[in-house]
């Protein structure tokens, strides 16, 4: 059952952060060169079919195997575990990665034009960033390497 969940957990893990850096670096410089917004409304439509679900499943999947790891949930947030420092870094990631996402639906995506394009920009910037600390977080979990 582990292989799968993790499994699981690294292809999800693929599709959110190969996008966003697919996002940030291709996409997004076209987008801010033309000054249209609707260029980028359209790549996020249709990323956003399996960026959504992948997120989903990372978050299911990361939960499952943080629990197969330490079943009692309070050892989660136990400082004196290295371990525990990994869980944090992820669950204090994904809050991050959230308020972002929220942020960019509710206030900038409704009135996205040409002229808060920079805002929107910084939006994506910054979750593929939080994106490639995950992956970061994650391959500590089996190397010790930041942790």
């Amino acid at each position: 059952m582990y292989t799968i969940l993790l499994l699981l957990h690294i292809l999800a893990a693929t599709i959110w952060v190969g996008g966003h850096i697919v996002l940030s670096l291709v996409i997004l410089p076209k987008v801010l060169k033309a000054k249209d917004p609707q260029q980028l409304l359209d790549f996020e439509s249709g990323y956003e079919k399996l960026a959504m679900p992948a997120l989903i499943i990372q978050v299911l999947t990361g939960l499952w195997l943080a629990h197969r790891a330490l079943p009692d949930i309070s050892q989660w947030f136990d400082f004196a575990n290295p371990f525990s420092h990994l869980i944090i870094a992820k669950l204090a990631l994904l809050a991050f990665t959230l308020g972002l996402a929220i942020d960019a639906r509710f206030r900038v995506i409704p009135v996205l034009s040409k002229h808060n394009l920079l805002d929107m920009a910084w939006h994506i910037i910054a979750v593929t960033a939080l994106s490639i600390l995950f992956v970061v977080v994650g391959v500590s979990f089996r190397t010790g390497w930041f942790f």
